[in-house]
């Protein structure tokens, strides 16, 4: 079977941009809960109403358990989609009937920051691994390299330091391997 092109998982493409106005002109943000396995279609259908999102994906390599070498793209927080804009647009995506919740957010600010260092560590390619739950660590930014000025928290895993890069809202977040002589206390 062939693999599958990339879909969007951001519609307008520029939505996180820093001079977007897309985002700074909705009036509201919401965070929606698809149905299992839904975040995608959830997307395609936001995608052709013209609903402004966004539903991080990355690239995954697996094996199956035959054995084989699978390729594909998953969404990163299983079960979420970020939906910017007003009423009428909140309403569309909730008639995509994909969708199983919808949140308001309070600190839109703050989520939007946090979408935009996500979006960013996918564009560059970092590799991530998604973390379940935040967990208690010391909050960090990173002085130099690539990722400089971003901020997270310090994880251990396997005697290796990672940078967790949250989205607070959800209470979930991606993780990515770090050398410590990058990193400054908060």
């Amino acid at each position: 079977m062939p693999n599958l092109n990339r879909e969007p998982s951001v519609y307008p493409d520029n939505l996180l941009a820093a001079d977007a106005t897309t985002i700074e002109q909705a009036e509201s943000c919401w965070c929606f809960s698809t149905l299992a396995r839904a975040e995608k279609s959830a997307a395609r259908r936001l995608f052709a109403q013209q609903v402004p999102f966004y539903c991080p994906i990355i690239f995954k390599r697996f094996r199956s358990p035959s054995g084989r070498l699978r390729e594909s793209f998953v969404p990163l927080f299983p079960g979420y989609i970020f939906v910017f804009g007003n009423e009428f647009q909140r309403i569309a995506a909730l008639k995509t009937n994909k969708m199983s919740r919808c949140q308001g957010v309070a600190d839109r600010d703050q989520l939007i920051q946090d979408l935009r260092s996500i979006q960013r560590a996918i564009e560059i390619g970092a590799p991530l691994t998604p973390e379940a739950r935040i967990v208690a660590g010391d909050q960090i930014r990173v002085r130099s390299g690539p990722f400089a000025g971003y901020e997270g928290y310090v994880l251990r895993r396997e005697g290796k330091t990672r940078l967790l890069l949250a989205i607070k809202f959800i209470e979930q977040g991606v993780s990515m391997e770090i050398d410590e002589a990058m990193l400054e206390k908060n």
